[in-house]
């Protein structure tokens, strides 16, 4: 039985796990749709409640195994957080707003490993911080200024209408982007050059209970 569990239906995320480990499963979760957000909470942040939200959410269904949660953000250049656009003028709407301007794209990761047996790891081993691990990773990205017939063509295509900023940098959107800032993947949606040393951390972390768990 392989040891890491993706809690994502994103395609695009099962892609980008590849690059790390193909010895992966899947289990969604919509754990992130009971989140709270507390007002005034800093849009950067909210990645990464939902994220530990939909690993706690796997991990309780699977102990014994490290289940990776994610979840990517748009922040518009003014600090307003863009999500899926509910349709196509909304869709349009959000790439004015980007339009010859900066923004930034946030993915918040959790890790979390529920033990088979939670009495098996030592008292040291017990704190929070033992069991799960995060982190955000930002990616500026910048906009060649949109005319209108460039936004309705895209939106034309459909693609904006199940991303977050009404984008895909890795589709027909890669022609709206002037350059980035960071980590190209992690505008895809998974940071995979950090969370292959954070999953390293992660198993040394919990060792010597999964060392078979070592990539």
């Amino acid at each position: 039985m392989t040891k890491i569990i993706l809690a994502s239906a994103s395609p695009r995320r099962r892609e980008l796990l590849h690059f790390i480990t193909s010895d992966y499963d899947l289990a969604s979760s919509s754990a992130e749709e009971q989140v709270h957000v507390p007002e005034g909470t800093p849009p950067e942040k909210v990645p990464l409640l939902l994220a530990a939200a939909k690993a706690e959410d796997v991990a309780s269904r699977h102990p014994g195994r490290i289940v990776i949660g994610a979840d990517t953000v748009v922040i518009g250049p003014e600090g307003e957080m863009l999500g899926k656009p509910v349709d196509s003028q909304d869709a349009a709407h959000m790439l004015r707003l980007l339009s010859g301007k900066t923004h930034q794209v946030v993915t918040g990761v959790c890790l979390v490993y529920q033990p088979d047996e939670p009495d098996a790891l030592p008292a040291d081993a017990m704190s929070a911080s033992a069991l799960s691990e995060s982190f955000a990773e930002v990616t500026d990205v910048t906009f060649y200024p949109l005319s209108e017939q460039e936004i309705e063509d895209y939106v034309a295509t459909g693609e904006p209408m199940d991303k977050a900023g009404a984008y895909g940098i890795q589709g027909a959107g890669s022609v709206l982007v002037e350059g980035i800032r960071g980590d190209f993947f992690n505008v895809v949606g998974l940071p995979v050059a950090r969370l292959k040393r954070a999953l390293n951390h992660f198993i040394y972390t919990i060792d010597p209970f999964v060392e078979e768990f070592r990539l």
